[in-house]
């Protein structure tokens, strides 16, 4: 049974695991394994505790789960690109490997943008790793390219690449 809901303080622990896990899957061969080695579920929980005590209004974590067990989220609000002319941001969609490619990932971003829709966005973008195997959903849900720039993670300088939505209003609702 699949289930997608509001992320919650006592999901931290399953939000962190699957971060980790996602990352070191999706991310193996694109960053620096020093630094994929180094992450933590420890870590993470501290990452996600932070972000759950300063959330902002109409920041937004939905997850999804297999009978009882988060495999994937999505986290996103207002835009933190102001220099970019889109009002709301993906901050973050994660699933586990075993997941992907199940449709997941797509309940996850229509929930995001329903919500969104909700709380009175037009549009919407997200940062993408030039080299993440999943940089094609993206343009599959009906993002454009609308940027790129260099970020160094672990020492190394990798391409970040942005797609956006200029009207959340033709997304379809599924």
């Amino acid at each position: 049974m699949m289930n997608v809901r509001s992320a919650y303080r006592q999901d931290i622990e399953g939000l962190s695991v699957v971060h980790v896990n996602s990352w070191k899957t999706t991310y193996e061969g694109v960053i620096a394994d020093a630094v994929l080695s180094n992450l933590s579920i420890e870590g993470r929980k501290k990452s996600w505790e932070w972000i759950f005590e300063n959330q902002k209004q109409d920041e937004t974590t939905y997850v999804i789960e297999t009978e009882g067990t988060i495999v994937g989220f999505i986290n996103g609000g207002k835009s933190r690109e102001l220099e970019l002319d889109y009002d709301a941001e993906i901050y973050s969609l994660y699933l586990l490997k075993e997941v992907q490619g199940s449709g997941y990932g797509k309940l996850l971003f229509h929930k995001l943008v329903n919500q969104l829709r909700s709380d009175n966005y037009h549009s919407m973008m997200v940062w993408v790793l030039e080299a993440n195997p999943s940089l094609g959903f993206y343009k599959k849900m009906g993002g454009q390219y609308i940027s790129q720039k260099e970020i160094k993670i672990g020492g190394e300088t990798l391409i970040e690449v942005a797609f956006g939505w200029n009207d959340l209003s033709i997304i379809s609702a599924e």
